[in-house]
């Protein structure tokens, strides 16, 4: 029996070869990570050669950067565009909710910001991506700490707290997949409104035992 033909290959406009190759290579860092992937492996998923890749972004770092800086916008964008609620609260439970969203509609996206970055503590790292999403949920902490007699300098610890928290809670929940997301947002907001609802205004450290 003679081989099946191959499928000829489809050609695309330089936008949507550029577009291909974000998805095909926000699938294989996923799966592998960064360190791991290669720019073979994506060419050949793309069925193009690896000049194409090198011509559209340089190289794999080049790539993987663009990749999560889309992942980031969008992540972001999501949690901004959720927050609508007028009482702090409920800006709180938006956020967490929408992060979860995110995390289980886009499965592939969410492995990409959690995994290795090209350079350690950079853009894409773990930290950058939790700075960037409580920069959109910051205001909500200044303004309550304003109402409440905090200070609102001090807001930007506490909403990295909480996204920080959000963030490895949903690390957790999308390798278990339960319970529902809805469920998952309460528990959050259980643990973070109570306990913002009940800070101190100037904390001490807890003396040690020879003090």
């Amino acid at each position: 029996m003679s081989a099946a033909p191959e499928e000829p290959r489809v050609r695309m406009t330089g936008q949507e070869r550029r577009a291909q190759l974000l998805d095909v290579g926000r699938s294989v860092f996923a799966a592998v990570g960064y360190e791991a992937a290669s720019i073979e492996e994506i060419a050949k998923r793309a069925r193009i050669t690896k000049p194409v890749v090198y011509e559209h972004f340089g190289g794999k770092e080049g790539l993987h950067a663009v990749v999560v800086d889309r992942e980031v916008n969008a992540l972001v964008a999501s949690i901004t565009e959720a927050l609508k609620g007028d009482h702090p609260r409920a800006l709180v439970e938006q956020a967490a909710l929408a992060l979860l969203t995110y995390i289980e509609n886009e499965p592939d996206g969410f492995k990409v910001l959690m995994r290795d970055s090209p350079i350690a503590g950079g853009h894409g790292s773990l930290a950058s991506v939790i700075g960037d999403i409580a920069d959109q949920v910051e205001y909500i902490l200044a303004n309550e700490f304003k109402q409440r007699g905090f200070d609102p300098k001090l807001s930007p610890i506490y909403s990295r707290a909480l996204v920080g928290m959000v963030v490895l809670v949903g690390q957790w929940w999308q390798e278990v997949g339960k319970p529902r997301r809805e469920v998952v947002a309460a528990h959050l907001v259980n643990i973070a409104w109570n306990g913002l609802k009940d800070l101190q205004t100037n904390p001490e450290s807890i003396p040690k035992p020879n003090d």
